[in-house]
């Protein structure tokens, strides 16, 4: 294999140290510390002190793990070349990264930046028993035996040193950390324990070009909004500014523009080539949040060697000369002068050290070559989306009510059903955008802020961004976070806290680290005398196509709250991530056929709704029906008002209620499908992105071949007022389409 060229220069720097005459005074046990801060070059200039510095044994803990990380670099390239490694987005350059591990401690939780392996290393050093060569190694290989993803997705992450993996999505693990931040403190103060240590710092990493991002936006003014209102924050933001994303420079000067002076967010700055000046900056910015309470700023100067990924030509918008022009400003050149600085150290000895992290990496890689990959599916999956029914159906019962008398509307249940949540478990916190003392917009959660207090019921910043970011970190530290999104169409604003992250942590863990967290939303349509397609959103496909989570939408008042307490206890028990959708349009809803009836109110029986099982609504006489009926939400409402007047006409239908549309109650379609003969699917959503198109792959796959036939509301946006009825699926579509369908082939 050729040698790399930045290897050979970091060889060629050490060896031009080693034939100049002496810089540096020679002093044993020299303490080290800058003069100056921020100075930024390679000559420095330094003295002892008394002060916190860097002595000869920290500055040779930093360059192991800088080291440490370099090699795994550059063996990583060596075995992508060889077939043997499938991920090569480098860390070198960013190796002081390091110097922030060293300054917090081993049990302050971490959510990292992709370009982190000296942090990762340094903290691995603080932990006893840990392999963080072979673990890095084992996720860039795609092994299965990796201690963290098992070889799902190279990700930095371990339990045992307080990393939570995260993807590589741009900045989408920043509001987890500032809801984790916020959450410690919460759980401190509902006396319950979070799993964190009570003064526990939290630190995310993220790059220059992330920090233009609005997810970083949003979650950095998410900190500050909330510090500026008293709540104790502390979380300890690190951007790593190596001046690219990807091909893209950041404007010199862009980030401490940004940030550098906004009230509330103290800024530190740091340059990763100076370590020993870096480090005072650095040990000042963690023990401001760790005493203080509050977020800051960390600004660290790094640069980028190796292009951005394995796949990236850096040869094509950069120069050679620029690309060379940065070896001078190496981390681990500052880190090897830094120890030439004591007096105590030759050259050739940083070079011995250098050579041997690179040996014990490819002492690694070669014993794990050919070790076992994922080897299906089923195993790759197996973390996914855990079902344990009966322990949930246990736990639900244990949260439910006495069976009630009072008959309720679904927005009276939901709110009872959250009383009751709330007043039987610490644990469970109720919070989004009006739904304290408001109670929310629609009244779902009227009297609860004022029954069991703030700390429990409370109101959020105006960003959904934030609120499940909120809900992930509250998950992280021991909470049970049922969120509020105020309606659907605001959640498409935030889908990639789902998907990215909270969908995405059990997968990357091997269910180490999970989410249990509840989502609540209003969404649908048929909202008369408001709306526009901001009040009623049917896109619910994109939520359907979240691997793992589960999808819930009652339609009336008892399955909203034996449904509701299911997906709690699937979020304690197994970790599930759930969105409960409530139509909007049946919130208030009281009368089914007529003005009065009372039809769609219901008691709550205390009893739980297994996911993934539908509920059938069976005709009220003794034939058998000849036709089934599958919706869910407002669908079932206007079905049964339909089987009515195709009672009239001789046709006896039954109408199955989904209840949940991820996953699809399979088991139960097929049963009913095969009692009737014949199905008509109701889908108020859209037809070419909604639920119906599920319902029949299901019958066609699982060898159904009666008749069946969709009914769907258009591919629209959905207009104010009575224009809406042109695109929205009407009670006469479904009564035509019943009719058809029963009567071909009748018997």
């Amino acid at each position: 294999m050729p040698a790399n060229p930045l290897d050979t220069a970091f060889r060629a720097a050490l060896s031009a140290d080693a034939s100049a005459p002496p810089r540096f005074p020679r002093r044993a046990g020299a303490d080290l510390t800058p003069e100056r801060e921020g100075s930024g070059q390679q000559a420095l200039g330094w003295q002892g002190s008394g002060r916190q510095g860097f002595g000869p044994e920290e500055l040779w803990r930093l360059f192991e793990a800088e080291a440490g990380s370099r090699a795994l670099d550059l063996v990583a390239r060596e075995l992508q070349a060889r077939g043997l490694a499938f991920y090569t987005i480098a860390s070198a350059g960013h190796e002081s990264n390091a110097l922030v591990a060293m300054a917090l401690r081993p049990t302050d939780p971490a959510l990292l930046h992709y370009r982190s392996g000296g942090f990762y290393l340094a903290r691995a050093a603080q932990v006893a028993g840990t392999t963080p060569f072979r673990d890095v190694l084992q996720g860039l290989m795609g092994l299965a035996d990796e201690p963290i993803a098992g070889g799902r997705h190279k990700v930095f992450g371990h339990p045992a040193l307080a990393v939570i993996p995260q993807t590589s999505t741009i900045a989408s693990h920043l509001p987890r950390a500032v809801g984790l931040a916020i959450a410690l403190h919460r759980a401190r103060h509902l006396k319950l324990d979070s799993g964190w240590p009570s003064d526990a710092v939290v630190v995310c990493s993220f790059g220059d070009a992330s920090a233009n991002h609005s997810t970083a936006a949003g979650a950095i003014n998410t900190a500050v909004y909330s510090s500026y209102r008293g709540l104790p924050t502390p979380v300890l933001f690190v951007c790593e500014d190596n001046g690219l994303g990807i091909s893209v420079p950041t404007p010199a000067g862009w980030i401490q523009a940004a940030y550098g002076s906004r009230p509330g967010l103290p800024y530190y700055a740091a340059d990763g080539a100076d370590p020993v000046a870096a480090w005072s900056t650095i040990q000042a910015a963690v023990e401001q949040v760790r005493s203080r309470r509050t977020p800051a700023f960390l600004h660290l100067r790094t640069v980028r060697f190796l292009g951005h990924a394995g796949s990236d030509a850096e040869i094509s918008y950069r120069t050679r000369r620029e690309i060379e022009a940065d070896y001078g400003r190496d981390p681990l050149l500052g880190t090897a002068r830094a120890l030439l600085a004591t007096g105590e150290v030759e050259p050739a000895e940083v070079l011995a050290r250098y050579d041997a992290s690179r040996a014990r990496v490819e002492a690694e890689a070669a014993e794990l070559t050919g070790a076992r990959q994922l080897g299906s599916a089923t195993e790759v999956m197996a973390p996914l989306s855990p079902r344990r029914p009966t322990l949930v159906s246990r736990r639900a019962a244990t949260m439910a009510p006495l069976p009630g008398v009072t008959p309720r509307t679904l927005a009276e249940s939901i709110n009872a059903t959250l009383a009751d949540l709330l007043e039987g478990d610490p644990r469970v916190i109720v919070f989004g955008e009006d739904v304290g003392i408001k109670g929310g917009v629609y009244g779902v959660t009227r009297g609860l802020a004022r029954r069991f207090g703030a700390a429990r019921v409370f109101d959020t910043v105006l960003d959904e961004q934030s609120i499940l970011g909120l809900g992930l970190g509250a998950a992280l530290a021991g909470l049970v976070p049922l969120p509020e999104i105020q309606y659907l169409a605001y959640l498409h604003n935030a889908e990639d806290q789902l998907r990215g992250e909270a969908a995405t942590l059990s997968f990357f863990s091997k269910a180490a680290f999970t989410n249990p967290m509840v989502v609540r939303t209003a969404g649908l349509a048929y909202q008369k005398g408001f709306g526009g397609h901001f009040h009623n959103d049917n896109a619910v496909a994109v939520l359907r196509d979240i691997p793992g989570l589960v999808l819930a939408c009652p339609s009336r008042g008892d399955d909203a709250a034996a449904m509701l307490r299911t997906c709690v206890a699937a979020a304690i028990t197994d970790g599930t991530v759930s969105v409960f959708l409530e139509p909007i349009a049946l919130y208030h809803t009281r009368d089914l056929h007529r003005g009065g009836d009372n039809g769609w109110l219901t008691v709550d029986h205390g009893t739980d709704a297994p996911i993934g099982r539908a509920r059938i609504h069976r005709p009220d006489h003794d034939s058998a029906a000849e036709l089934t009926m599958i919706s869910f939400g407002n669908g079932v409402r206007m079905s049964l008002r339909v089987s009515r007047t195709l009672a009239a006409q001789g046709i006896t239908a039954e109408v199955m209620d989904l209840r949940w549309l991820n996953p699809l109650p399979v088991a139960d379609i097929l049963q009913a499908a095969a009692a009737t003969g014949r199905v008509l699917v109701v889908d108020e959503t859209r037809r070419s992105a909604g639920v119906g198109e599920g319902v029949l792959a299901a019958l066609v796959e699982n060898g159904f071949d009666g008749p069946m036939a969709r009914v769907a509301s258009s591919d629209s946006f959905i207009p104010l007022g009575t224009a809406a009825h042109h695109v929205l699926l009407s009670e006469d579509e479904i009564e035509k389409a019943a009719g058809m369908l029963a009567g071909r082939g009748r018997r």
